[in-house]
């Protein structure tokens, strides 16, 4: 996912991506825990992503305050 996606989302699109992305991170924890995590590069991009996603809708929401 670019920074330039994400700054294109609404809120809700931002919050619907947040939780989808803090399901993934959760499962890919769970499959590294018992063994079965195959991509260990995705819980890398996973966790940037949703990094990448505060970071926009903290931006926003001074944005909208300002």
């Amino acid at each position: 996912m670019k920074a330039t996606d994400v700054r294109a989302m609404t809120p809700d699109q931002l919050d619907d991506e947040l939780a989808k992305l803090k399901k993934e991170q959760f499962n890919l924890r769970f499959q590294k825990a018992t063994g079965q995590l195959e991509n260990t590069s995705r819980v890398r991009a996973v966790r940037r992503d949703i990094a990448r996603i505060q970071t926009a809708m903290r931006a926003k929401r001074t944005a909208a305050t300002a």
